[in-house]
């Protein structure tokens, strides 16, 4: 049965809780080991941009069923200043800050599906999905 909860990320350690119910919702879910670290590791830097650009915001954790197949899907909101050019962050090696700009083309390149929605002034929303 899918079911879904919604995570505030303001600061460092709520990056920790959000890879900690990554991890748990991603091994209940049945993901292999390789699968839990890619979905860990998007969760980890999405909700890094989360904090750092987006001034804080929250993530939902989903789980879903499609067919025969299971999935979890993750979107990152916040309210923050929003992207004015998003095909440039998606580049890699792209940054504003201090990072190696990989955040969210790494993320994209771990996720089966990926969706950003920004705008200037408004914020950012990232939905990324991954299927077992």
């Amino acid at each position: 049965m899918p079911r879904y909860e919604t995570v505030d990320i303001r600061s460092s350690s709520d990056i920790v809780l959000v890879r900690q119910k990554v991890r748990t919702w991603s091994v209940e879910l049945g993901f292999s080991l390789v699968d839990q670290t890619k979905i860990v590791t998007a969760a980890s830097e999405l909700a890094r941009n989360t904090v750092d650009y987006g001034k804080g915001g929250t993530v939902t954790l989903e789980t879903l069923e499609k067919e025969s197949r299971r999935g979890l899907r993750l979107t990152f909101e916040d309210q923050g200043l929003g992207i004015p050019d998003i095909e440039l962050a998606m580049k890699d090696g792209y940054t504003t800050g201090n990072g190696l700009g990989l955040g969210l083309s790494g993320a994209k390149r771990l996720m089966h599906e990926f969706e950003l929605v920004s705008e200037v002034g408004k914020g950012t929303r990232v939905t990324v999905t991954r299927w077992r």
